[in-house]
């Protein structure tokens, strides 16, 4: 068994001390460390580290946003760690999936998250079925045609699956350069967020009709 750590910071500016430390601390025999933004699909220093990982390894890092770049990305790591038979610790988090305690916590996290992801879902099936109903299209805003609100998503699936690098997205999806690519990705960020915040402001209302009631 061996323990292994990470580290990171979004800026070259930024001081990898402090977490290096808590990591040794810990008992880690290797540290793997980087310095890129989270947002950052290429992370080679996290790619070498799940190339070594072996059955009943242990993976830790000193807070959770160190290691995912949200939080259904965090989940998908941790998620693969556990296919791997390789467990995860977070020092400051106190979340330890060798313990009971600490897999309820990350199953905890991973049900809210699954739960925000469905209730999404729905109020966008909602919101473009009443939509239809009055003979809008909805869905999609302003600013690319059909068929390239259509790539947008794919940018954004093959972006969040972390399999492919941006040259490689772009060869598969024949997108001619880097900026439009980042254009697809702006544009599919900013329509899922404004989906989530309009499903979130639509749910506080009936929580306080409830609350209220």
């Amino acid at each position: 068994m061996a323990v292994f750590g990470y580290a990171r910071v979004s800026t070259l500016d930024q001081n990898l001390d402090s977490q290096k430390d808590e990591l040794s601390k810990y008992g880690c025999s290797k540290i793997f460390f980087e310095k890129v933004s989270g947002k950052n699909v290429e992370r080679p220093a996290l790619k070498k580290l799940f190339e070594q990982l072996r059955e009943n390894d242990v993976v830790v890092v000193y807070k959770l946003d160190r290691l995912g770049r949200s939080l259904k990305d965090l989940i998908e790591l941790v998620n693969d760690l556990a296919a791997r038979k390789v467990e995860f610790v977070s020092i400051a988090d106190k979340i330890d999936t060798a313990s009971a305690v600490g897999k309820l916590m990350f199953h905890l996290i991973g049900a809210f998250a699954e739960f925000e992801r469905n209730l999404i879902s729905e109020r966008t099936k909602l919101g473009l079925a009443s939509a239809r109903a009055r003979g809008r299209s909805g869905g999609k805003p302003k600013g690319l045609s059909p068929a390239a609100q259509k790539k947008a998503i794919r940018v954004k699936e093959l972006y969040d699956k972390r399999e492919l690098s941006i040259e490689e997205i772009c060869k598969v999806l024949e997108i001619k350069s880097k900026t439009t690519l980042y254009k697809y990705l702006r544009f599919e960020n900013e329509r899922l967020k404004k989906i989530e915040n309009e499903n979130k402001t639509e749910t506080f209302k009936k929580l306080d009709k409830i609350i209220i009631n």
